[in-house]
């Protein structure tokens, strides 16, 4: 158990388990579009050690770029998504994958999905490595997903609570 400001959280999974569920991604995206050279989009904060992990697995040409998204604070989603920090290339005909940590209400998706629409990029492809079914709101579909979780809070490999949390190699949930 490891406490993380005023909460508790017990292991949920396994820093093995993480590596197996993004290494199946990253080869079902590879399958996807081996005769082309995507650009990976990992929302941060979150997703840095999920798209670090995923590029060491895809062995075809890509490239990577990140863009800042929020939607949470504390333990909660707001369902207000702002963008901080945004691209700075031009999207036009390629094919974007999305990496994300983790897809709960869909709701940053759906800002995605429209920022990339005024792109008109050639592909837009949604990659998770957690999601939440019971929390999913949303009407579109999450492309590659490398494991489905319950609704409960979760943190490590990328996940905070509120600032902490995100260095640890496997994964806790709050404790009940």
């Amino acid at each position: 158990m490891i406490q993380l400001h005023d909460k508790e959280f017990v292991p949920f999974i396994s820093a093995q388990e993480i590596d197996f569920a993004i290494a199946k991604i990253a080869a079902l995206v590879e399958d996807d579009f081996a005769d082309e050279t995507p650009v990976f989009v990992g929302v941060l904060n979150g997703a840095f050690m999920v798209v670090s992990d995923f590029m060491k697995h895809y062995k075809s040409p890509c490239e990577v770029s990140f863009i800042k998204m929020a939607s949470y604070e504390g333990t909660t989603s707001t369902n207000d998504v702002r963008q901080l920090i945004g691209l700075d290339q031009d999207l036009t005909g390629r094919t974007v994958v999305v990496i994300e940590d983790i897809v709960d209400t869909g709701n940053t998706l759906v800002a995605l999905k429209e920022l990339f629409k005024k792109q008109n990029v050639k592909h837009f492809k949604i990659a998770t490595l957690f999601f939440k079914p019971e929390a999913f709101k949303q009407e579109i579909k999450i492309d590659y997903v490398g494991i489905r979780i319950p609704n409960k809070f979760i943190v490590g490999y990328g996940l905070d609570y509120d600032g902490l949390g995100r260095n640890l190699p496997e994964v806790y949930q709050l404790k009940e």
